[in-house]
């Protein structure tokens, strides 16, 4: 069987495939990137928010249309769209074959296994959907916040830490197949390790990956403001390979909103944690989440909300518009911001966020930086890579100029600056980085540029 396997929403989800694909891969099951190739199509889904849940379902609806039209044979569902509304899926859209929430990866792997004998359990099998240098490592699933606008507990259940000599397992196999950076995914990391003994061991898994060797980047996305300790703060400032990044989503600067939202921490303290960490870790980019248009947001919490941004406070940002969602408490509370208004406000933080990162920027002119480089642009004639204050397909780019090879470490002379782009010319680059490590790739360089 041929399998064409479409993954939406978050790098979490991109694991949940990664295992399936490669479960099924080893299995006999082959894959393709060509629908018109492929007998069935399996669709890893979101419903975290509203968008979300429309692309998963449009997704849906155009294979089963390719279903009737006979260029498939069978459509199959899981993820987190099918582990929420699995009953109503059933009833409205009765043409998928096969409908599987988000923790039956196995139940998948069994059904479509080629061998009878082969229809045993997942055993660490992954298949990398992204560039072979870099790779998620999810150290837990689930969550126990309380949250009022989140879904998530629902929908990937309670808190559950991957022990860490399993997780120093899995990131010798990812250094193995030549991975050069983990980005470390949770629904909170800084949580990691409270469920197995009643302590937090994100410093001790941090200390541990950083002994693997091939793994030169150790990246923490989902760090929960409220359990941020002077302990991990000491293990992200000390620890070699950690780089001087951090995803700290803290969703608002007001108060009585974030009472609202159950974050469990008032701005005050929120803001003491972010001038701690960049008190000890020189350099840091802090990249966050903000949600606009929250229940009872007056003009007056999202002017103060701008202020904080359009000072400079976060260096990587990611706005949403509040979206009720169903069996959530704030579902419950009058949504009496207008949708017009959360765009508008949207907007204003975004732009906000780009004056400041320009500014910023500016400063990294003539200095060299370290880049991960991640692919070549052959209509630009420059490689494209990455700072380590940028984390994969949601932060900035360094455009670089000079003979490169994709997956490799070079040093950058920075000569121009931009709000999202940084780009430089090619100084130094490490041995391994050498033509006797790979292909070499010579960009063609436009005449004028």
């Amino acid at each position: 069987m041929k399998v064409k396997l479409i993954t939406l929403g978050c790098p979490k989800n991109l694991v949940d495939s990664e295992h399936l694909h490669g479960g099924l891969l080893a299995r006999g099951v082959e894959f393709t990137d060509e629908a018109a190739e492929a007998q069935a199509i399996i669709i890893n889904t979101c419903g975290f928010i509203e968008s979300a849940k429309e692309e998963s379902i449009e997704t849906i609806l155009d294979a089963v249309a390719m279903k009737e039209e006979g260029r498939v044979e069978k459509v199959i569902v899981t993820g987190c769209l099918s582990q929420r509304y699995g009953e109503e899926l059933r009833s409205e859209i009765p043409e998928i074959d096969a409908l599987y929430g988000n923790r039956d990866l196995n139940s998948i792997v069994s059904s479509m296994a080629r061998d009878l004998r082969a229809r045993r359990e997942l055993h660490g099998e992954r298949h990398l959907l992204t560039p072979k240098h870099y790779a998620y490592l999810k150290i837990s699933e689930g969550c126990e916040h309380p949250c009022t606008f989140c879904a998530i507990p629902g929908i990937r259940g309670g808190f559950r830490s991957t022990p860490v000599p399993e997780l120093v397992t899995q990131a010798q196999k990812l250094a193995e197949q030549s991975v050069r950076e983990l980005v470390l995914i949770a629904q909170d990391s800084t949580q990691y390790g409270l469920d197995l003994d009643g302590s937090q061991q994100l410093p001790a898994l941090l200390r541990a990956l950083a002994q693997v060797d091939g793994i030169e980047w150790l990246r923490l996305m989902y760090a929960y403001p409220w359990h941020m300790t002077d302990e991990i703060i000491a293990a992200l400032a000390e620890t070699e390979k950690v780089c001087a990044y951090l995803d700290m989503p803290v969703q608002h600067t007001s108060n009585r909103i974030l009472k609202r939202m159950a974050r469990r921490i008032t701005a005050e303290k929120q803001h003491a944690v972010i001038e701690k960490l960049r008190a000890r870790i020189p350099g840091l980019t802090l990249r966050t989440s903000l949600i606009v248009g929250f229940p009872g947001e007056s003009e007056q919490e999202f002017a103060e909300l701008y202020d904080y941004v359009a000072d400079g406070h976060f260096d990587r940002l990611g706005v949403f518009t509040y979206s009720a969602e169903e069996n959530t408490p704030a579902a419950r509370f009058e949504d009496d911001v207008p949708e017009p208004v959360k765009r508008e406000r949207q907007d204003l933080l975004i732009q906000a966020q780009a004056d400041s990162l320009e500014e910023k920027n500016q400063a990294f002119l003539g200095r060299r930086v370290r880049v991960l480089i991640d692919e070549y642009d052959p209509a630009a004639g420059v490689f494209r890579g990455r700072s380590e204050g940028d984390c994969p397909e949601i932060d900035n780019t360094v455009l670089v100029r000079g003979v490169c090879r994709v997956g490799a470490f070079y040093d950058v002379e920075l000569c121009r600056a931009g709000a999202y782009e940084l780009e430089g010319e090619v100084v130094a680059a490490e041995p391994s980085a050498s033509p006797a490590g790979g292909t070499l790739h010579i960009p063609v360089i436009p005449n004028g540029t």
